[in-house]
This record gives structure tokens, sequence and C-alpha cells, in this order.
């Protein structure tokens, strides 16, 4: 259920109030642990936490001129959702996304055994968890899983996973410093080295 309210302010007080409680408590948990790289606002018609253009410019690979999505939570019709994208995007252990044998990352296992051992039942889906009550929900769990990803390590994983579906971006991000690109750019436009002749 997409919200149309162009801010979060505007967004939770179109919530009944019971509703707000619990995307407010959920809200606060993730604003507790979220580096300040990312940002708050409305995206896909729910409170959303991304890496704001200014901070990497490419966007979503599906939306360029939309920040980068790392985790989201909505009050949904029957029940409340909370995305955490981070799961599903690469590893602890570097894999970009591929994640083992059953295809879940290493971090997507941290966060299942995590919340398995609190005794709270976990309804989730690959980067969706859904739950009907607050009390359904260990927020340090929730809070772990926000404040385990900063947004560069979470650019990175991202990037790997597009690399390895073969969606490799070209961009001014690869080139650590001006003078390298200078160095690149000078190296790419030289014309070939003829080879001695014997």
């Amino acid at each position: 259920m997409q919200s149309k309210a162009a801010s979060v302010d505007v967004y939770l007080k179109s919530l009944p109030a019971d509703r707000r409680a619990a995307v407010q408590a959920v809200r606060e948990v993730i604003l507790a642990n979220l580096d300040s790289d990312y940002a708050e606002g409305m995206q896909y018609g729910m409170i959303g936490y991304y890496v704001p253009l200014a901070r990497y410019p490419e966007g979503y690979h599906c939306t360029p001129k939309m920040p980068l999505p790392f985790a989201a939570v909505a009050s949904q019709k029957n029940y409340f959702s909370i995305y955490l994208m981070g799961l599903y995007c690469g590893g602890a252990d570097g894999d970009g996304g591929a994640g083992g044998a059953d295809g879940e990352t290493a971090d997507a296992r941290w966060f299942r055994e995590a919340w398995t051992r609190t005794g709270k039942k976990l309804d989730m889906g690959k980067a969706c968890v859904r739950f009907k009550k607050l009390e359904d929900v260990p927020l340090e769990v929730v809070g772990e899983a926000i404040r385990r990803l900063p947004a560069k390590e979470y650019i990175a994983r991202y990037e790997a996973g597009l690399a390895s579906l073969g969606k490799v971006r070209s961009t001014a991000r690869d080139v650590k410093s001006p003078k390298a690109k200078a160095a690149a750019l000078e190296k790419a436009a030289a014309p070939p080295k003829k080879s001695a002749k014997r």
C-alpha cells in the first residue's frame, strides 16, 4: 500500500495512532543506528532510507535518477513491513550478492539466526520482514542490521552485485584521484606503441 504523502511527517500523521506508534518505534531504531551518509525521506510511498544522489550520483540502476534504496518501513493494509535491502545485497563474505548454496547472503543468515534466537517468529522474504504488532519485532536485531552496513560498504556491495550480473557501470568513481583519472584518460587516448623490428 503506497502512500502519496510528500514527507515523512505527513505520512506519519496520515496513520491511525496505533499504527503510527509502531512505525515510529521502528523508525527511531533505524535512525539511531543509521550511518550519517544515508538520508531519510519518502521513497516508493514508504519511509525510505537511501544513499543520496549527492553521495552516489549513479543512483539506483533500475531508476538512475532515484537515490539508491537501503531500507524502508511502511504500514501496509494488514501488516507492517521493514525492507532491509542490505541483507540481500552482498554478504559479509564478499560474495557480491550471490549468497551461499541456498542463495542467501551471510548477512541474511546472520539476521535470521539473530531474530530466531530472540524467540520471536520471523516472516521474511529476501529483504522484506512482515509483522502484525510491534511486540513481534526484536528491535535490537533491526538496529544491528542497520548499523552493520555503512553506506560506503553498501555501495561497494551493490556495485559488486551489479558487476556479477554483467551490469558494470563506467563511472568517475572508478578512478581514485584526479591525477590517476588524467593518466588513465591519457593512456586510453595514446596511439598504440609500435613493436620494434628485429
